[in-house]
């Protein structure tokens, strides 16, 4: 019976293009969700998802429509002015990043909200649904959607591949990058527009409130594997693919069940199993180890007592 069910699904042609969709988008947002965690700017994706919304909100106000490409270039937008003021305020003033990140998240979210709420408020028939950006509606995607996700998610990850030891560099000594004569603004200008269109093309699937986990989740989970760069990111990729297929299945097998929570729900079982199993980071393994010191540092200590008494 559960076998018949699995096929039937896997068969549907709806389940096809989410699950395509979902699985593209894990992979995409593991690999650039790892600059964003080496960088230590995790919380970046959080406050630039939430900052995505007054964009999302103008978008449909100028064009009249719930036409997606329209909607993610207000978004874009909008999360490309909320990183130039991250970074402004970081950088020109006494401002600290975790406390930017803060204002700008809170501001552009209460924005975003205030805009949405007009919206709602207006005799327009095309306004419905667009509050899905919020806590997402993968179930909605459509053949046009993942298309625009493969196609933004190739360039990305050709910029990545050309640009891999610019990327490499800057995210672990920026500073020697610009003693080298690379331009830190230039790196970091392409490295923010990736994460930036990364959690837009997540907005529609996951939401505002749930994307930032889609990014950093893989990325955690990958670290706790290897310490190579090459590794890491393939793995991260590897582990959001996996993420987006199996939120995906458990979504359309279960009763009324959300795509995007079970979708994070799947990546942060990985992440707690790899702080617990993996096999030099993980909890498991450093507990054994300090037992194996302990014990061998206590053997020590009766060898040299013994001798001491001789």
């Amino acid at each position: 019976m559960m076998w018949n069910q699995m096929t039937l699904l896997f068969n549907d042609y709806t389940f096809q293009i989410v699950a395509l969709g979902t699985g593209f988008l894990g992979f995409l947002s593991g690999v650039i969700g790892t600059y964003a965690t080496l960088k230590k700017e995790s919380l970046l994706g959080d406050a630039l998802s939430h900052s995505a919304l007054p964009g999302i909100g103008i978008g449909f106000l100028i064009i009249q429509s719930k036409e997606l490409v329209g909607l993610l270039i207000g978004a874009t937008i909008s999360g490309l002015v909320a990183t130039a003021i991250i970074q402004l305020m970081s950088k020109k003033s006494s401002v600290k990043f975790d406390s930017a990140l803060s204002l700008v998240l809170s501001s552009f979210f209460g924005l975003g909200l205030v805009i949405m709420t007009h919206i709602q408020g207006r005799p327009n028939a095309q306004q419905a649904g667009l509050d899905s950006f919020i806590f997402g509606q993968a179930s909605a995607m459509l053949v046009r959607d993942v298309r625009l996700i493969a196609i933004i998610g190739m360039i990305i990850l050709l910029i990545v591949i050309v640009f891999w030891k610019e990327f490499k560099l800057f995210s672990f000594d920026p500073d020697f990058g610009r003693t080298l004569g690379f331009s830190g603004k230039f790196i970091e200008f392409i490295m923010s527009t990736m994460i930036v269109l990364t959690i837009i093309l997540g907005l529609e699937s996951v939401g505002v409130i749930l994307v930032s986990a889609l990014l950093i989740g893989p990325s955690v989970a990958a670290r706790q594997w290897s310490n190579k760069l090459g590794i890491v990111l393939p793995l991260a990729g590897a582990i959001g693919f996996i993420s987006g297929i199996l939120g995906t299945i458990i979504s359309s097998v279960g009763n009324r069940i959300p795509t995007g929570p079970s979708i994070v729900v799947v990546l942060s079982i990985f992440v707690i199993g790899s702080l617990f199993f993996s096999p030099e980071r993980g909890i498991i393994a450093k507990r054994s180890t300090y037992k194996k010191q302990r014990k061998y540092f206590r053997k020590q200590i009766e060898l040299l007592e013994e001798e001491h008494e001789k």
